[in-house]
């Protein structure tokens, strides 16, 4: 279990990245109430916030972006495995450092997450959902920097204003087309459909017909979801999963490139290059 905590511009960043081949569960509390944003990386971590005598289970966490404020009253539960490991990085703050913050992030606050400013509950969820490209790969660096001392915290401040941006820009794109609930259900139908089976995914048709839209409602609303066109996405969790199979699993290059769809083994690291900045065989 590897845990570090950063005290930054009156946010606390905490990154947190465990593997094991047991089942682990590590438990964590905030030491005073917190607005905090959790982003889950490249493991698949079981999650459990408890508060009040109630529980809310995540399941399936890779690749997710959770917002809330939590008092001191409230757990989360990190359930790890072998085959679900924890890769997650927090950014908090208190509520009293709110108008402090640098570039203006308060009022991003304020404007896209008001019910996690103004808590009417021990543990309030603000927006869930899946983090674009560009924020996991900014999520891993994270967990792959090699720099020390005041470098370090150089790279931590950059990263965090960035990760930052893209997040409340992603909120933004939500707030300017909002989609009804039923069509919501069905474009993260489509989002299940699609990683479910990445190696022989349905054609853009076949999908929308198994959804029931059609090819340009699914276009539209599924990147205004998920920031990326329906085979964008689908090319990054490829190699999102391509990267885990071979860091995580030890599986060879071969072997991931085939399981996540790719004959040509070039393609698949050209692909996987040009998403990461680095050949597969630098994993």
């Amino acid at each position: 279990m590897n845990r570090e905590i950063i005290d930054i511009n009156d946010y606390t960043i905490l990154l947190e990245e465990a593997s094991t081949i047991d089942n682990l569960i590590d438990s964590c509390f905030f030491d005073e109430p917190v607005i905090a944003i959790a982003f889950y990386g490249a493991g698949d971590v079981g999650l459990n916030v408890k508060f009040d005598g109630k529980t809310k289970e995540f399941h399936q966490t890779k690749g997710m972006v959770l917002s809330f404020y939590a008092d001191n009253t409230v757990a989360f539960e990190h359930h790890v495995s072998k085959l679900k490991p924890l890769q997650c990085l927090v950014i908090a703050t208190a509520i009293r450092n709110i108008k402090n913050l640098p570039n203006g992030e308060g009022r991003f606050l304020e404007k896209f997450l008001c019910q996690l400013v103004h808590p009417k509950d021990h543990y309030v969820e603000g927006p869930s959902f899946n983090m674009s490209p560009e924020m996991f790969l900014l999520v891993e660096q994270f967990f792959s920097n090699t720099y020390e001392g005041e470098i370090k915290m150089l790279f931590y401040k950059s990263h965090i204003t960035a990760l930052l941006s893209h997040y409340f820009g992603q909120l933004a794109n939500q707030e300017s087309i909002k989609t009804n609930t039923e069509q919501l259900e069905k474009i993260h139908l489509a989002q299940e459909i699609l990683v479910s089976d990445l190696e022989n995914p349905p054609s853009l048709t076949e999908l929308a017909h198994r959804i029931g839209t059609n090819t340009n409602k699914l276009k539209t609303e599924f990147k205004a979801q998920f920031g990326v066109p329906v085979f964008k996405y689908l090319q990054n969790e490829r190699l999102k999963k391509a990267y885990d199979l071979i860091k995580n699993e030890r599986k060879t290059i071969q072997e991931a490139a085939w399981a996540v769809g790719y004959d040509s083994l070039g393609s698949f690291s050209n692909a996987f290059e040009k998403k990461f900045g680095f050949r597969p065989s630098q994993v």
